[in-house]
């Protein structure tokens, strides 16, 4: 489409790249091109623009302010010149670089320029003190462009490498806020396409070209990708603007066409395709329908009414929010919120004045000191006013008029003279998902695979399970036209949920994965102004949590077995593991203003409550990141100090207790603190070699969830936390010696790391024993349980046999504490006595060895009536 009035081409400089700027006030606008002159044209008038001669010739840059311009040209300098002389005084310079400068941006209140040229480091100079200079020197290549935030609190620096870099510059020393990489387009230090980015007028958000030919908008909030605007220029874009209230966004490329977008929906309005050269800079008046551009060939445009009389309605808009897929600020599982605040407005009675008590001062004073003008008490105020010059005070009775009064008050709207408690309380997640990442979200991970999803332009959404043996499993795709925002994932099949839309309940789908018969697919729907905080799906159930506080248990064909309300309230999360049921809510609040967290766990199949309302342990200033049953059937917690805990006891009621079973803090590879990561929990199970491990996604950097597609699987040992990341690490230093079967090595070893080794082995080993027993106990084992029980029991003996050896190399005065690590040996076996005897005396421990020699007589004794009793 071509424009319907052509705007006229006024020739600002010689054929070759010209660039522009508007003051901040839109009265003026500058010019800057290839020849030694700048030119200021006023805006709405037609006469001859004012030159300002004796500059730079080949500038590549220019930035206004409201009295003065700057301009940085190809030799490297960057100049100042008043906006209203034309005397050829050469300008200030500001600052003069090595290599050409590519851009300069100034500052919303014009206190500072910040310079972008061929070399590493971006400079901002003070414009009235150039001795006042800032450095940016993270970038790895060299700068193409630099743009500041409206607020001038952010600098973003677009680098010929395709990475941007946003800056804090709100303190003395700029601080590198985050970098993104692989958003624009790599391009030369000369190549008209752009990479500049364009902040959106509210602030929160910028707009970027991309390598394909689209505008990407990302928000500052979350640093994730949100709305594409794509624009199908068949050649890379060149220029782009914002309109002033943010609602239009306007491009152009080298296939010479301006593009017209609505911001909001991303929709093409307009597009123009009759111009003339390439435009290598446009920009919007601050207030005016009118766009500027400029080209390759020196013209430049002032398009009067750019936008056509049918689309100035978004003009007269107000300040547009950025174009996001779902608010940056939304909470990590979009469950709605509980308050404990009922909404009820508790009001005070109305409080009148004290009558002085018997010993107040005026009653110490006496009536002679008494104000009666001013202290009189309501009770002795009767009202009476005499109307002695008939002005009107009384209404005839004696009385005076309420008239003097205001109007009347509710005493709801009256507010209260202390602010009111509000606990603050957990909110409710579902485990393993994350918050939207721009259009991008994960709904679950666990062992298996993952489930996602996609919002494609808010109008539906696609849905992915994949598995990570997708030799076993299919990998399922499909359409969402609900908005799942929950996901549960077991070997059987992958439970959904979404939460209620208008007059659209809140819906629970359950999809099984095979089965012998028909795929038998269900789905049901919530009572009305019910939504789901939380699922779960095990083996055998499906188990719902809602914002009524129910607990709704499902089997897998979709029929209601259990509807209860939960005592702790409002809900949190839940877990499910074969006939087992873990629901968590919020309960009393502790000291510091925090509800505590109370845990339930019932067998549903036996209708037996395990545990009731027992709390949940975090410390101060902890929340609860994710709960999850493990591959044998233990519960765990996961916390925002990275503290992986489990519950031992917990099938008997009121023994339970929670045993931190890993400190991410203190794992050997942060030892050094270079590392900056964090982890996200997925599961603990054993490994290949029958170890048992904590599975997790690391998070690089300051993030707090995985990225979509999410990063492989990790796992770490699990390490009861004994000793810090620091010890680790200078023991890792050390080499390592087993004192039983290295003696000569012995006198120029340290054993510390080595006991510190096996102390953890038998308190680790402990408690997968406990863990383990009582699983045993309490279900039908399984020949590998009973094989793994055993497994135990000899490790524990033999860490205690590893402890015995040190405590003997260390010396006779060690003789009690190696005593006591023989009476703590199980001897499943029998040999295991024998064994600490033997050791006892390689390290010629007499006494030691004939205590030993009497514990296993005593034990063997004790054993035989045991036999003759039964």
């Amino acid at each position: 489409m071509a424009f319907p009035q052509p705007p006229r081409g006024r020739y600002a400089h010689a054929p070759g790249p010209t660039f522009l700027a508007y003051s901040p006030n839109g009265q003026k606008l500058v010019t800057a091109g290839v020849d030694n002159f700048c030119r200021v044209f006023t805006t709405g008038s037609d006469d001859e623009p004012l030159n300002v001669d004796d500059c730079q010739e080949n500038n590549l840059a220019v930035a206004a302010g409201n009295d003065f311009f700057i301009t940085g040209a190809e030799d490297g300098t960057v100049n100042k010149y008043a906006m209203a002389t034309s005397d050829g005084d050469g300008g200030d310079i500001l600052w003069r670089s090595t290599l050409p400068i590519r851009d300069v941006a100034l500052s919303p209140d014009g206190a500072w320029v910040a310079v972008a040229s061929d070399e590493l480091v971006v400079h901002v100079i003070h414009t009235k003190d150039i001795q006042m200079v800032k450095r940016l020197r993270d970038q790895n290549r060299s700068v193409r462009h630099v743009s500041f935030n409206k607020s001038g609190t952010q600098l973003a620096v677009s680098c010929v490498d395709g990475s941007l870099y946003i800056y804090s510059m709100d303190s003395e020393e700029p601080e590198l806020v985050q970098k993104v990489d692989d958003m624009i387009k790599r391009t030369e230090p000369e190549a008209e396409s752009s990479a500049r980015v364009l902040w959106h007028p509210d602030g929160t958000a910028f707009a970027t070209p991309t390598g394909l030919r689209e505008m990407q908008v990302m928000s500052t909030g979350d640093w994730a990708k949100h709305k594409t605007f794509k624009t199908e220029h068949r050649a890379d874009i060149t220029a782009a603007a914002w309109s002033p209230n943010g609602a239009l966004l306007v491009t152009t490329s080298n296939d010479l066409s301006i593009c017209l977008w609505d911001a909001k929906t991303q929709k093409l309005l307009k597009k123009y395709d009759d111009v003339k050269a390439t435009i290598l800079a446009m920009a919007w008046h601050p207030t005016q329908n009118i766009l500027s551009y400029t080209n390759n060939e020196g013209l430049l445009y002032m398009h009067t009414n750019f936008v056509p009389p049918e689309l100035q309605h978004f003009l007269r808009l107000p300040l547009q929010a950025a174009p996001y897929f779902h608010n940056p600020s939304e909470g990590r599982g979009n469950s709605p919120t509980t308050n404990l605040v009922n909404g009820l407005k508790h009001v005070l009675p109305e409080r009148r004045a004290r009558a002085g008590s018997a010993d107040s001062l005026d009653d110490l004073l006496g009536d002679e000191f008494r104000d009666d003008d001013l202290d009189m008490p309501d009770e002795a105020d009767d009202g009476f006013v005499i109307d002695d010059d008939g002005a009107g005070y009384t209404n005839g009775l004696g009385k005076r008029t309420n008239g003097h009064l205001g109007p009347l008050e509710s005493m709801s709207k009256r507010r209260p003279t202390a602010p009111v408690f509000q606990p603050q309380i957990h909110e409710p997640f579902q485990p393993g998902g994350t918050p939207w990442r721009g259009n991008r979200r994960l709904l679950c991970c666990t062992l298996l695979g993952y489930v996602s999803t996609i919002s494609q332009e808010g109008t539906h959404y696609t849905a992915e399970v994949r598995f990570y043996n997708d030799r076993e499993y299919t990998n399922v795709r499909f359409t969402d036209v609900f908005g799942y925002d929950k996901a549960a994932l077991t070997e059987h099949g992958t439970l959904f949920s979404c939460q209620p839309k208008g007059s659209i309940p809140a819906m629970i789908y359950y999809r099984p994965h095979e089965t012998w018969t028909t795929r038998a697919d269900w789905r049901t729907n919530l009572p009305a102004g019910e939504s789901v905080t939380a699922i779960a799906l095990s083996h055998s159930y499906v188990v719902v949590t809602t914002s009524a506080n129910y607990v709704r248990i499902y089997s897998l064909f979709g029929l209601p077995l259990r509807v209860f309300r939960q005592k702790a309230s409002p809900v949190v999360t839940c877990a499910a593991w074969r006939d087992y049921v873990l629901t968590i809510g919020n309960g009393p609040v502790s000291g510091d203003g925090t509800s505590q967290l109370l845990y339930t766990i019932e067998n549903v199949k036996r209708d037996e409550i395990c545990q009731s309302e027992d709390i949940v342990a975090l410390p101060p200033n902890t929340t609860l990141t994710s709960v999850f049953f493990s591959s044998d059937g233990d519960p765990y917690i996961y916390d925002s100090d990275g503290v992986l805990l489990t519950l031992l006891h917990w099938r008997t009621n009121g023994q339970a207790r929670w045993v931190p079973m890993l400190d991410t803090k203190c794992l050997s590879r942060r030892a050094g603190g270079g590392k900056q990561e964090s982890y996200w929990p997925v599961s603990v199970s054993q490994d290949a070699n029958g170890k048992h491990v904590f599975h997790c996604m690391i998070v690089k950097g300051s993030e707090k969830y995985p990225t979509h597609p999410p990063p492989m699987l990790s796992e770490f040992a699990l390490e009861i936390p004994l000793s810090s990341a620091i010890d680790k690490g200078r023991q890792e230093k050390e080499p390592d010696v087993d004192p039983m079967f290295d003696e000569e090595e012995e006198s120029g070893k340290k054993p510390e790391s080595k006991q510190q080794q096996h102390e953890q082995d038998y308190i680790l080993s402990s408690v997968l024993h406990t863990q383990l027993s009582e699983t045993i106990s309490h279900t039908r084992p399984t020949t590998y349980q009973k094989q793994d029980l055993s497994n135990l029991d000899v490790q524990i003996d033999r860490s205690l046999l590893q402890l015995l050896a040190l405590e003997c190399l260390a010396g006779e005065d060690r003789g009690m504490k190696a005593l006591e690590l023989v009476t703590l040996m199980r001897n499943s076996n029998g040999k295991m006595l024998d064994l600490a005897g033997k050791v006892a005396e390689r390290y010629n421990r007499d006494m030691l060895r004939d205590k030993i020699q009497e514990l296993a007589e005593r034990r063997l004794m004790s054993n035989e009536e045991e036999e003759d009793e039964l």
